[in-house]
């Protein structure tokens, strides 16, 4: 009987988190789908709902009047950049975005589990680990692959779906950045998170936490995805 406790604890909020994820999932689908203006104005909500929660994070992280102002100034043009991103990519780079980091977190979740070893930083996040970040990498590999075959065959209706190697090379590179930049939001936010002394940005959303803690790692990602939007230009 005692053995089965834990796990019954560990488990009682699962209902609420599928239920939240199932409410996110439709109105981020919905925002896409809807397209301008309500998909700008989703994501300028979000981007003022993560910096709300940045903002009280810095607060409780340090009671020094120049850090914090620093700080939220430093926060503002990183959330507010990648905001800007969003707003002005297509549709497609917003779903590369966002597919991308799911299938960093996904893979990473699994083979962090499957594998285990060693910690990348486990004084700052004890869950991550080298194995979880190569899985992180071949998620989001898979995920870019992918999304360029569709987007290659939807613009000029070729059906060839082999990639050369120099492609598959690129692939790669860009997974793994995507993949390490996605990992280095995350440590950022929970190295925030240890310093203010809480296990979650905000309660917001039931069972998950704040809006900071479901888009720590797409909000480099932004960014870095706005930087290779703009060298292909």
């Amino acid at each position: 009987m005692t053995a089965t406790a834990p796990a019954k604890g560990k488990n009682a909020d699962l209902p609420v988190r599928l239920a939240s994820a199932v409410v996110m999932i439709a109105v981020a689908v919905g925002a896409l789908w809807a397209g301008d203006p309500w998909l700008d104005i989703f994501i300028v909500a979000v981007v003022l709902a993560v910096l709300v929660e940045f903002v009280l994070l810095v607060v409780k992280a340090t009671p020094n009047v120049p850090y914090r102002l620093a700080a939220i100034l430093g926060g503002a043009v990183y959330i507010g950049l990648a905001g800007l991103a969003l707003t002005r990519f297509p549709v497609a780079m917003i779903v590369a975005v966002i597919g991308a980091v799911v299938f960093v977190d996904t893979f990473a979740y699994f083979f962090g589990r499957t594998l285990g070893g060693p910690k990348i930083a486990p004084a700052i996040s004890p869950s991550k680990t080298w194995a979880g970040l190569l899985g992180g990498i071949v998620g989001a590999s898979i995920w870019i692959a992918g999304w360029v075959y569709v987007v290659a065959h939807a613009t000029s209706g070729s059906n060839t779906m082999w990639f050369e190697a120099r492609e598959l090379a690129q692939i790669l590179g860009m997974g793994a950045a995507v993949a390490v930049t996605a990992q280095a939001g995350d440590f950022f936010e929970s190295w925030l998170k240890r310093k203010a002394g809480v296990k979650d940005s905000s309660r917001l959303i039931p069972g998950h936490g704040g809006v900071f803690d479901r888009t720590d790692g797409m909000i480099p990602v932004a960014l870095l995805a706005a930087a290779f939007f703009r060298a292909a230009l």
